[in-house]
């Protein structure tokens, strides 16, 4: 059973940095890929980036891109989201998901999600 759980989220000032992880756990995740994405209050879930397991390669939304860094670390089985800069709108919880092949900007297409980190960014 393939166990996704995040940690890291917290109060910071705008300006500030935090690093999520995403401890995973359950399977082998070559061929799988691992997204973050994150859900303000009254909002939908917002694709923030992603990553292949494999090939480590990345992709990001657009007006994200530079302030967030995605990685991971095979031999610790995690996936990493270093965020700078951030400022109050990033406000979310943030939720680490896997998914089978290729990753995709869709939640729904995601099968494995971890029960989410709060980040409260202050102005």
């Amino acid at each position: 059973q393939v166990q996704l759980a995040e940690s890291g989220g917290g109060l910071v000032q705008a300006g500030g940095s935090l690093r999520l992880s995403c401890a995973a756990s359950g399977r082998t995740f070559v061929s799988y890929a691992m997204g973050w994405f994150r859900q303000a209050p009254g909002k939908e879930r917002e694709f923030v980036a992603a990553i292949r397991w494999t090939s480590a390669y990345t992709y990001y939304s657009g007006s994200l891109k530079g302030r967030f860094t995605i990685s991971r670390d095979v031999a610790k089985s995690a996936v990493y989201l270093q965020m700078n800069s951030l400022k109050p709108e990033d406000t979310a919880v943030y939720y680490c998901a896997a998914k089978q092949g290729s990753f995709s900007t869709f939640s729904e297409d995601y099968s494995y999600w971890g029960q989410g980190t709060q980040v409260t960014v202050s102005s």
